[in-house]
């Protein structure tokens, strides 16, 4: 016999009720409601019943008399930029997958990159439409940010860097960029390149800054020489410039692109100006975007935690909407996450004895000091 689904599938035929789940599982109408809100105080097995005897009903929890009865509407406003970029159309699509768990709706409104009104007009929409908190996915600095004024009684989940505007309640998840960075760099660093070039975002961007903040903070800490940065726009395109400017530099070894793309589109300059990758220079970028692991050379990257950043802010973010008196869940702490492929290796040997034209078929092999161990992050060779 077919499972119900819950939904009406003909005349005299009525969804069922909390009250069906209780007598199926042998407890309170109130235990059911307990378990399907997810409050403690049920034992283990009684929650295991419970939600046995919903799925075999195909019972659903009546969002609609919940917001009622409570005053909230179950809904969750995102304020993102509108665009195709990788890291947050990746983001948004995290949180779209974690909001499924949660009982709560999203409701998106996408800024303009150069809008004036922003943040500021896209939280007011929100506001306006009743919504129970808001999450702040905004990758740029606003033209007039300073002078933002914000007012808003829900909680606000921030991922990345903190807009500039204060709110009372807010809670915040994501890795911090300069990590990311500091990965990389040090990576070039521990091959025993003598410094790495950095290709940055745009300015605008928080995680640009992050990022080349994460890198000069490396090269210091490890009295490496600062080399002059080059700016892209996230683009393989932007990427093909600044190759095809470093590919005239026989000093760069190594080259730290701020994402993916960029790397892609360096590579395929350096190779047409006939450097070797990882050969001559080695590439490293960040995202580890679908095709990083399929371009050539497959792109050494570090792989960003989108899924896992929005499971745990959203968690997060409900915990301040449903507990407003308690205190904030502690933020996790994800590992970085170094994808290492064929795009870097150790640096040329430059004081190498080229081999004797009487003996063409010797083969000469460097030998180089291994840099000092530390604490390294997690790795993954691909």
């Amino acid at each position: 016999m077919a499972r119900p689904t819950g939904r009406s599938t003909g005349a005299g035929t009525a969804p069922p009720r909390s009250i069906d789940v209780a007598r199926l599982a042998g407890v309170s109408q109130k235990t059911v409601s307990r378990v399907m809100n997810g409050e403690q105080y049920v034992s283990d097995e009684v929650r295991r019943r419970v939600l046995e005897a919903a799925e075999t009903l195909g019972y659903r929890l009546n969002h609609a008399a919940r917001a009622l009865a409570s005053g909230r509407t179950r809904s969750i406003g995102v304020v993102t930029l509108g665009t195709a970029l990788y890291g947050p159309a990746s983001l948004l699509m995290g949180l779209e997958r974690a909001v499924r768990d949660t009982g709560y709706t999203l409701r998106v409104v996408n800024t303009v990159e150069g809008d004036a009104a922003g943040i500021a007009g896209a939280v007011d929409s929100l506001l306006d439409q009743g919504v129970d908190g808001i999450v702040v996915s905004e990758p740029i600095d606003e033209e007039g940010d300073a002078d933002l004024a914000i007012r808003a009684d829900v909680p606000f989940l921030i991922l990345g860097a903190p807009p500039p505007f204060t709110v009372r309640r807010v809670v915040t998840a994501g890795l911090v960029a300069h990590r990311l960075a500091q990965a990389v760099t040090e990576h070039l660093l521990d091959l025993g390149h003598p410094t790495v070039h950095h290709l940055a975002g745009p300015r605008r961007w928080y995680a640009a800054r992050d990022r080349m903040e994460g890198w000069r903070a490396t090269l210091a800490a490890h009295g490496r020489r600062e080399p002059p940065v080059l700016v892209g726009d996230w683009s393989a395109a932007s990427g093909y410039r600044a190759g095809r400017e470093l590919a005239g530099d026989r000093e760069v070894t190594g080259v730290f692109a701020a994402n993916d793309d960029m790397a892609i589109g360096l590579i395929r300059a350096l190779l047409e100006a006939g450097r070797r990758v990882p050969e001559d220079i080695s590439v490293v970028g960040l995202d580890d975007i679908p095709v990083a692991a399929y371009v050539t050379p497959p792109l050494t990257t570090v792989r960003q935690p989108f899924d896992a950043t929005a499971r745990d802010g959203l968690k997060r973010l409900v915990h301040a909407i449903e507990n407003p008196d308690s205190e904030p869940i502690p933020a996790d702490d994800p590992p970085v996450n170094l994808v290492i492929r064929s795009s870097t290796a150790p640096p040329p040997d430059r004081t190498a004895v080229p081999a004797p034209t009487a003996a063409p078929n010797r083969t000469t092999v460097p030998t180089r000091t291994a840099p000092a161990p530390r604490p390294a992050p997690r790795r993954t060779a691909v």
